[in-house]
This record gives C-alpha cells, structure tokens and sequence, in this order.
C-alpha cells in the first residue's frame, strides 16, 4: 500500500478549500441571513414548537457550542460517554441551518424525540412563533461586543459558508452597521433581553461563565429543573473548560471541509478582553461612541475588561 504524503494532502486540502466559493447573504425583514437560510424562510418560520423543547438562543461566536455542552451534560446528569455519542451539531440542531450535505435543521429536529435541544442564532423577532406560542424554555448567552466582533471576525476568515469578512477594518464598519449575518449585535442582545420580562429565559453572560463556571452552570441546572450532586457539578465544569472542549472532537468541530483551521481555529481563544489585541486606538473611540447610542435605552450591561 502506497503511502500518503502528510504535506501533499495539505496541499491538497488547501487547494481545494481555496476554491470553495463564499456563501453568500440576503435578507429578512431587514436582517441580513444567509442566502440558503432565506430560501428555506417559509419552513423554518412554520416550524412547530414542543412544549417540552429547549431553545439555546445567542449572536454567533458568543459561547453557543459551550452553552450547549454544559446543558447536553446536565441532561446527561454529567455522564460524559452520553455526551460523546455524536457531535454537538446532531445532538441539538441548529434550527436555521441549511448547509448541504449535512440535514436541514428544521427536518434534523422534526425527527428527533421529545424532549428536544435545539439552537439559534435568530434575532428574537425571527424565532418561529410556535417557541413562544408553547413557552418553550430559552437560555440566552451573550457576549460583550468587543470581543464577540473579533471571535465572529476570524470566524467569518475561516468558514467558507459565511460571506468574505474582508479586511479587519472593513469588518469593522460593516459589523458596526449591524449588516453582518445575523444582523445587529446591539439589536440581538438588546431584544432578547426586554423578551425575557415576558417569556421563561435565562440570560446568562460569557464573561460571567469564564469568572465563575461553577455559579453559572448552577443557574442553568436550577433553570432546567435538575438536582445534580456536588461532584457530578464539579465534573461538568471540568469537562466543559476550554482546553477540554477545545480538544473534544464532538464539540470542536473537527473535520468540517468549510473550516480552515489553519486561518483560526473553531475555538480560539476563549478568554476576555482580546478585542484590545485587534482594535486600533481609533476603533474603540469610534466604538464607544456607538456603543453609547446604541445602549442608550436598555439596562443592559456588559464587562469589556478583563
């Protein structure tokens, strides 16, 4: 059997992503989706809610894939086997997805069994009426802008499914703009936010999660309705660490074509604060700026320093 040559599959590999096109976007009611997304509009607008489901809910590149191991574990009561049967994308779907070849998300959680998981990154007036309609439980996690713009950036870089970011500058001003996929941040945040006086939602912060792990992940076992015993707690806070998960081929999204780990890995940096290794001095005053506009009218309020 001939041998395979490492550096000549790379080679291979990066030809072959290089010529994989961008996708590319329209738009919803003013939000800027994926074209693919909007082509399956109707059927993801109609799908039908189950009173027992659970809906994670965040802007991309906020702490979503976390999120989602920590509640597939707590389901699991911290059996880790469980939580390794598939990868994280099948276990909870993806409710807007329409990438080929892998399932449209809406037909990926029709099959399931109750109870289900499923994810969005849908702005909160998108979401298919039937999740409010049944009052479904949703657990929110958001991210500050600063840093979710600079995780989304490099995200964008490496996954050939998302339009070309450009340059960091020119990303700069687009997602300020709010046009980026999955439209505004501050509109995002702020909207999920007054929802929750209104429906059962848990807002939880990223940057709460990396300070206090073990807090955080109370609030969401209390959430679901579980009772965990101390050690099952203390194991899901381990095996949901950065470096764990980072590692964990059933959550870090290993083998995707569309995903160049060689531009930026699927979890990069999971930390606070290195939005200040990537914005120029006159970004963050142009930033702050907005910002002040922009969350002039809520009581929001997120931790940008570490």
């Amino acid at each position: 059997m001939q041998a395979v040559d490492k550096d000549e599959a790379a080679k291979s590999w990066e030809a072959e992503w290089s010529l994989l096109p961008h996708g590319e976007a329209s738009q919803i009611d003013g939000i800027t989706l994926e074209k693919q997304t909007c082509s399956l509009w109707e059927k993801i607008w109609a799908f039908q809610a189950r009173p027992d489901d659970l809906l994670i809910a965040s802007y991309p590149k906020a702490g979503t894939t976390w999120t989602q191991e920590i509640v597939d574990l707590i389901q699991n009561d911290g059996d880790v086997e469980k939580s390794r049967r598939s990868p994280i994308q099948q276990r909870q779907p993806f409710l807007e997805c329409t990438r080929d070849p892998q399932p449209k998300g809406v037909d990926q959680a029709d099959a399931m069994p109750s109870p289900r998981t499923l994810k969005t990154h849908l702005p909160v007036q998108l979401v298919p009426p039937s999740f409010w309609e049944k009052n479904c439980k949703v657990i929110y996690v958001a991210r500050n802008a600063k840093d979710n713009m600079v995780s989304y950036y490099h995200f964008q870089r490496m996954n050939k499914r998302l339009p070309d970011p450009g340059s960091w500058d020119e990303y700069f001003e687009v997602f300020l703009a709010g046009k980026v996929i999955w439209g505004s941040w501050f509109e995002h945040v702020k909207n999920w936010w007054r929802k929750k006086d209104s429906h059962p939602i848990l807002y939880i912060f990223y940057e709460d999660m990396l300070k206090d792990p073990k807090r955080e992940i109370r609030k969401v076992i209390e959430f679901l309705g579980k009772n965990l015993k101390e050690e099952v707690l203390d194991k899901i806070v381990y095996h949901t660490s950065f470096d764990v998960m980072k590692n964990n081929p059933m959550t870090n999204y290993t083998h995707d074509k569309h995903l160049n780990y060689k531009l930026s890995p699927f979890m990069r940096k999971g930390i606070m604060g290195d939005w200040k290794n990537q914005f120029t001095e006159a970004q963050n005053k142009k930033f702050n700026e907005d910002y002040e506009k922009h969350m002039a009218d809520t009581s929001l309020t997120f931790c940008m320093e570490p």
